[in-house]
């Protein structure tokens, strides 16, 4: 997979929680992921079609993470995960899609958006519609960890 593709995700997911939440993401290794188990707690998966390409993206974020971005961004921290933390996820998705959708869009990539379906709880799947291998980046910061997964039939 391209990694010209990847990137937009990867800086839009930074760009979102540092501006939205006043949270600094570090970066880890990319790997190939062989599996659908999710590696965190609740997790956003959107699909993407376009006329060069078809693929989805996913971000999953451990249950410590998800309830500091919900406390700073609306000033109270839930109990553990409910609706209006799957909601905030739900919106995540889209703002960091909508982010890289705008960069890739500059190169010349175009492609639309579904509608972000969110699931929670441990060892929940995660299942990418695309024939493609499923890139997963893994970030971490003070308040737990958050992964990104991305799947394109073709680049």
């Amino acid at each position: 997979m391209n990694v010209e593709f990847i990137n937009p995700f990867l800086s839009s997911l930074i760009n979102v929680l540092s501006t939205m939440a006043q949270t600094e993401l570090k970066p880890g290794k990319p790997r190939i992921k062989t599996d659908e188990i999710a590696c965190g707690d609740v997790s956003g998966l959107i699909g993407m079609v376009g006329a060069q390409t078809r693929g989805s993206f996913s971000i999953t974020f451990d249950e410590g993470l998800a309830l500091t971005i919900m406390e700073r961004m609306l000033g109270e921290r839930p109990d553990n995960i409910d609706d209006e933390v799957t909601d905030m996820v739900g919106e995540i998705t889209n703002m960091v899609t909508g982010g890289a959708k705008n960069l890739l869009g500059e190169k010349g990539y175009d492609f639309d958006m579904a509608t972000p379906i969110v699931v929670s709880g441990k060892g929940h799947t995660i299942t990418h519609k695309s024939k493609g291998k499923k890139i997963i980046m893994p970030f971490s910061c003070d308040a737990g960890d958050a992964n990104i997964e991305v799947s394109f039939d073709k680049l």
